[in-house]
């Protein structure tokens, strides 16, 4: 991730998403993206699916398939090339889906890129410090938070210690009473 706390870049040279969702959203959301930002820059594709979303030219997009990568080592290969490239923006998927999480994470993570996020509905968000309402509106829409059951959801997060402890306390006394009743048959014998 490039400059969280950084303004944004206006004007971009080439960009990478990580289809890391359903293709619909990112068929819905790019138009979007490019009738804000502009279009005239090519879009790179790091993905898992066959074939290209609708909206992206063969000739101008470049995908990299992650099916290809099957060992470590080409997976680290895959990553330096894509570093080396220096995209200056990064689109990830965000749609609720588990869908190359490891992937889009390690692009986030170690590509100096300004990141879009898609969500589910193909709306887009800048991941920098100016859309930090919009990024805690997101997280805690996924963590279940901006529904009606939050309390209960709140109440059963603070219970987890306690029910942790209660259980494991538990278990340790049935296998004491276990090893307290097998030594007593023991010596009986």
């Amino acid at each position: 991730m490039l400059s969280f706390f950084a303004s944004r870049a206006t004007a971009f040279t080439r960009m990478l998403v990580v289809e890391s969702g359903s293709r619909q959203i990112l068929e819905a959301g790019l138009p979007r993206f490019r009738a804000v930002y502009g279009g005239g820059f090519p879009i790179d594709l790091l993905t898992c699916l066959p074939g290209l979303p609708r909206g992206l030219d063969e000739d101008s997009t470049e995908a990299f398939r992650v099916t290809r990568c099957r060992s470590n080592g080409d997976r680290r290969r895959l990553l330096r090339e894509l570093r080396s490239r220096r995209y200056p923006l990064l689109g990830i998927i965000c749609s609720g889906e588990p869908v190359m999480t490891p992937w889009k994470l390690a692009a986030m993570l170690m590509l100096p890129a300004k990141v879009v996020i898609f969500n589910e509905n193909a709306d887009f968000f800048w991941l920098d410090w100016s859309s930090r309402r919009t990024i805690r509106h997101f997280l805690l829409y996924r963590a279940g938070l901006l529904e009606d059951s939050a309390v209960d959801k709140l109440a059963q997060w603070a219970a987890f210690p306690f029910l942790l402890a209660y259980l494991a306390l538990y278990t340790v006394g049935v296998h004491l009473r276990r090893a307290i009743r097998l030594a007593r048959h023991r010596r009986q014998r």
